[in-house]
């Protein structure tokens, strides 16, 4: 019982097998990309450039709920009329949707 078992030394790992099991990791990070970031991307460059096209008399939703018709535009505040003579002012970026013209007689 003196003598200790012999271990074997495990064999030299070649540089493939490091690649191979770095493989699975970036292919899910070219995943993750082409799934999850490009399209917010995407949605950010359109709700950008929707933000630059708002003119006064566009009908449009807000973040908050908030339908209305703009007013007056500011660098970075909009008026929105949201009822005859009830006019509020929000941050521009609030904005989320444009709507179509006649969209408020409707509702």
């Amino acid at each position: 019982m003196l003598i200790s078992n012999a271990f074997a030394a495990p064999a030299a790992s070649s540089p493939t097998d490091a690649l191979m099991s770095f493989l699975p990791l970036a292919v899910i990070a070219v995943l993750f990309f082409f799934m999850i970031i490009r399209p917010q991307m995407k949605r950010a460059k359109d709700q950008r450039a929707m933000l630059e096209s708002l003119q006064k008399g566009d009908e449009v939703i807000t973040s908050g709920g908030q339908v209305g018709k703009i007013v007056k535009i500011g660098d970075q505040f909009v008026s929105l009329e949201i009822a005859d003579g009830v006019v509020t002012h929000v941050q521009k970026a609030t904005v989320q949707t444009l709507l179509p013209k006649g969209t408020i007689k409707g509702l």
